[in-house]
């Protein structure tokens, strides 16, 4: 029954995020590109000098660069990794360039997202200010598009449960800290199995998914405040100790570092196997891409939503720096120390994702699959935070502030359950749920861009770059 639904899902999940999901984020996020005058390149230094002003705003909770900090940690996580990983073994290195190019134009679309958030931020039954999607199309389109609104909170209630993550952390423990024979041995799982009716192995996952939710309810039962407290301290430091990681594979390997930027060029535009098989590396780098940096998905304007920032365009700057830092640096890293010690990675068979990692880290560095368990460990849980509040979010816009408490114990829950699910179904889940939150989300951001050029040539033409009236047209 359960492999049955699993595989229905993955079916679903490979129409949706296949050539459809393919032409939403990447032509969407092209046309969002060009249309702003290519304002992810032209408008980097800008953004950059915008992490050092201090907003004397006080509608929000957390600052911008907290926010940034916050959509960092949800993002920088085992997507990063796990995701990358498994770009490589079902695409090849070619995959990588196009999570290159999806980190470009997903630059320009979460600008758009940053400006939109604080343009039409709402509030929750309570006053809280509050952003996200649905608030974004209920008043920068209307009332007529609630439905629309309702349509991505409902699958932002289940595309922010963390499945991928909860499922590749308890991955990383089974592969780091036991063997088939330990597990198969120990009589504490052997008892766990006879009350649950699971084998040896899901009961280690179990134990390792309950121990997982235990430590994210000690942050997320703290609120937005605590998420961003925590995650403006573990970012910069988990992103810092990765970095040197990979810099010590590379100068330990260094002369075969220009083979593997050439495999990557190479391969992404590979038409030896035809046509099909160049737009199925595409798609693989870009649907890989999506659940790394969460361009056009939406999250990212919830949390940019409750900044204290009544300047969109700056808001704008601040959050398009948050794909250069993931899909672009974290991301390459990873190729890079994964390509470097596992060349015959596009031979692997099956979906493997953060066994693939924790091998090349293993192979590169004494110690390395225990370093990068610590670091597993990092990202993982800092998504966890993260995503946490974008699904209260949407739980308060649907059910009230009261109401979305209920959510935040949900999501516990499905920690412990998703760590024991198959990696295809958890994949296929990721997937299909970022797809139905993209839907809505890229047609609004569309809709509305011209009200984002219009806010951004006032703001580089001196203007005061404060939030428009909801009803100032284009």
């Amino acid at each position: 029954m359960l492999d049955q639904l699993g595989k229905y899902i993955v079916t679903v999940a490979d129409f949706l995020c296949g050539y459809p999901l393919f032409f939403l984020l990447i032509g969407g996020g092209l046309y969002l590109f060009l249309s702003s005058g290519m304002v992810s390149l032209r408008r980097l230094p800008a953004a950059m000098r915008e992490l050092r002003v201090k907003s004397d705003a006080r509608n929000g909770q957390i600052s911008s660069v907290q926010a940034l900090a916050s959509v960092i940690a949800a993002t920088v996580g085992l997507g990063n990794i796990a995701g990358v990983a498994i770009a490589l073994v079902m695409g090849g290195p070619g995959a990588i360039f196009w999570m290159w190019v999806s980190a470009l134009v997903g630059m320009a679309t979460k600008y758009h997202e940053g400006v939109l958030s604080i343009m039409y931020k709402g509030t929750d039954d309570a006053g809280r200010p509050q952003g996200g999607p649905m608030h974004i199309i209920e008043r920068g389109l209307g009332a007529k598009w609630t439905p629309l609104a309702r349509f991505f909170a409902v699958a932002g209630l289940f595309g922010t449960l963390c499945i991928m993550n909860a499922n590749q952390l308890t991955e990383a423990f089974v592969t780091t800290f036991s063997t088939p024979e330990s597990v198969e041995s120990n009589g504490l799982f052997s008892s766990i199995s006879s009350v649950t009716g699971l084998d040896n192995l899901h009961s280690f996952k179990l134990l390792c998914g309950i121990a997982i939710a235990a430590i994210v309810s000690v942050v997320i039962l703290g609120g937005i405040r605590r998420i961003a407290n925590v995650a403006s301290v573990m970012v910069p430091f988990m992103v810092g100790v990765y970095f040197v990681m990979v810099l010590y594979i590379i100068l330990t390997r260094l002369g075969d570092v220009p083979a593997v930027f050439a495999r990557i060029f190479s391969e992404a535009f590979n038409l030896r196997a035809g046509i099909g098989a160049l737009a199925g590396i595409a798609i693989i780098g870009a649907r890989r891409a999506a659940l790394v940096n969460d361009a056009g998905i939406g999250t990212a304007s919830i949390m940019h939503g409750a900044s204290r920032n009544n300047r969109p365009v700056r808001e704008g700057l601040i959050a398009m720096l948050g794909p250069a830092i993931d899909s672009g640096l974290v991301c390459t890293l990873t190729a890079v120390a994964i390509l470097l010690c596992v060349p015959e990675v596009h031979s692997i068979e099956g979906v493997k994702g953060l066994e693939v990692a924790m091998t090349a880290f293993s192979r590169g560095i004494p110690g390395g699959a225990y370093m990068l368990m610590f670091i597993v460990i990092c990202f993982a849980m800092s998504s966890m935070f993260s995503y946490s509040f974008y699904g209260s979010t949407c739980a308060s816009y649907l059910f009230g502030s009261r109401r979305s408490r209920w959510y935040v114990y949900l999501f516990i829950l499905s920690l412990i359950v998703c760590a024991v699910v198959p990696l295809e179904a958890a994949v296929g889940m990721c997937d299909l749920f970022y797809a139905l939150m993209a839907i809505p989300t890229m047609i609004t951001i569309v809709l509305l861009s011209g009200r984002v050029r219009k806010a951004t040539r006032q703001y580089f033409g001196k203007g005061d770059g404060s939030c428009p009236s909801s009803d100032d047209k284009d």
